[in-house]
């Protein structure tokens, strides 16, 4: 009798299994690879913040505030930092044609090697207006993810952007916390 049990309990056991499948615990792949190139689209000030976050995070990474296609060699994830900065853009020799331009062609080249794009809105609502809402309506849509501070959507701009284009979309309180998100992208 007590076989016959112990047979009957293994038998509902597998069916158990069979029926009702264990969720299968894959690992997450990471959505970006090292080493990144980070630049700017408007040639804002936070590129240096986020150079010095992605150092902190430990990435791969090479700054290049005025990048080119020929900037992408080894190349495998890009981070655009978006935000218009006149005097920035001044200090560079740059209008806002020559920048567009600039970052069009260096994102049509990542697309024909297959890099992906992240992007970063590091300047909250201080880096709104309507020159860097132009750059984030033309650039926004070719990421894979952006990670930006939570002022900076106050309107939902951005995250209406990343809702049309399925892109994954991260806000944080301050510059600071990029970190976190920023060095998990890359694990």
């Amino acid at each position: 009798m007590k076989k016959i049990t112990l047979a009957a309990l293994i038998l509902l056991v597998l069916l158990i299994l069979v029926i009702f499948p264990q969720e299968r615990k894959e690992s997450s792949s990471p959505l970006f690879e090292q080493p990144l190139l980070i630049t700017s689209a408007g040639q804002n000030a936070e590129i240096l913040m986020a150079s010095v976050l992605a150092k902190r995070a430990g990435l791969d990474s090479k700054l290049s505030k005025i990048a080119t296609p020929k900037d992408l060699v080894n190349i495998k994830t890009i981070v655009l930092v978006l935000g218009a900065s006149s005097k920035g853009l001044g200090a560079a020799g740059l209008d806002m044609t020559k920048e567009k331009e600039r970052v069009n062609l260096l994102i049509e080249e990542a697309q024909k090697k297959t890099v992906p794009l992240l992007c970063l809105h590091l300047g909250g609502e201080a880096r709104r207006g309507p020159l860097s809402d132009e750059l984030i309506s033309a650039f926004l849509p070719f990421a894979k993810m952006a990670i930006v501070v939570k002022s900076g959507n106050k309107d939902g701009f951005l995250s209406g952007i990343c809702e049309k284009h399925d892109i994954a979309l991260v806000e944080v309180e301050k510059t600071a916390d990029v970190l976190t998100p920023l060095k998990d992208a890359f694990k």
